[in-house]
């Protein structure tokens, strides 16, 4: 009778967590997103619509991996400097710095330009953006023959997957389409975004890129997709922690301040 007993506890219990698991699954799925201007609510995995991880860094160890990624663009830029020294990775994240040395003014950058060149696929970074006003953090693509030609399906296009300029508000970010650098230049942008909570913790921003089109995702949210400026030729990833162009714009900046990313991932079809 003890070991019928018994077992009959077992399985209440089982029972008993087994619904306490239901009820938690069924509340995750019933979790609104934040506040936010995307085109859908439903959040895109590009391993299921066919795309495979092709390639990913995790910025694990203690310094920049560069068979993926070389300091971009050492030297001056806009009102100060590109520094080596504001590039670091550490404890699984990539630091891109910000900040003033007496009289210098450092933002910083990495890209893969020596490294890794593609056409199409989905590029997502997970990442904690600055906290302050002025420097911004970026994601963005190059083509290498942008300021060649006109034609950005043959010379490519500058891909902004977002930039953040928190002067435009704390839950707002841009997207950006540039080509043929140039006094002919074009653009298409900026496009505006908005998700409640962007300013706190983690979030990842992502470009599909497609031959039809390319599309602006924030933590799998849709909020843009646009046709114009297509490129149809290898272009290169690049982070960075930019500089304004004047004094007046850092006039509220926080120095030091940090664009800090956990990994990037290409996953292409």
């Amino acid at each position: 009778m003890k070991e019928v007993a018994r077992l009959l506890t077992v399985l209440a219990l089982s029972s008993v967590a087994l619904s306490a698991c239901q009820v938690s699954v069924k509340k995750a799925e019933e979790k609104a997103a934040p506040s936010n201007s995307a085109l859908s609510q439903q959040v895109f995995n590009p391993e299921k619509e066919g795309y495979t991880l092709f390639w990913e860094d995790q910025f694990n160890g203690s310094e920049l991996d560069e068979t993926k990624w070389k300091i971009r663009g050492s030297g001056p830029r806009r009102i100060g400097y590109n520094d080596p020294s504001m590039v670091k990775v550490k404890d699984g994240y990539l630091h891109l710095m910000y900040d003033i040395r007496k009289d210098s003014i450092m933002g910083s950058a990495v890209g893969t330009y020596e490294t890794f060149n593609t056409t199409y696929g989905y590029f997502e970074c997970r990442a904690r953006l600055q906290k302050g006003i002025g420097p911004w953090a970026a994601f963005w693509m190059q083509s290498p023959l942008i300021s060649q030609g006109e034609d950005p399906a043959t010379f490519g296009a500058e891909i902004d997957i977002f930039e953040y300029f928190k002067e435009l508000g704390d839950d707002h970010l841009t997207h950006c389409i540039h080509w043929a650098y140039g006094p002919n230049q074009k653009s298409s942008g900026a496009r505006n975004s908005t998700l409640s909570g962007l300013s706190e913790g983690f979030h990842t921003f992502a470009l599909e890129w497609t031959p039809e089109k390319y599309a602006f995702y924030i933590d799998g949210l849709k909020f843009h997709e646009l046709s114009e400026g297509l490129s149809h030729i290898d272009q290169y990833m690049i982070l960075s922690m930019e500089i304004p162009s004047t004094l007046e714009g850092i006039k509220n900046a926080c120095a030091p301040d940090t664009f800090l990313v956990d990994y990037v991932k290409v996953y292409k079809k």
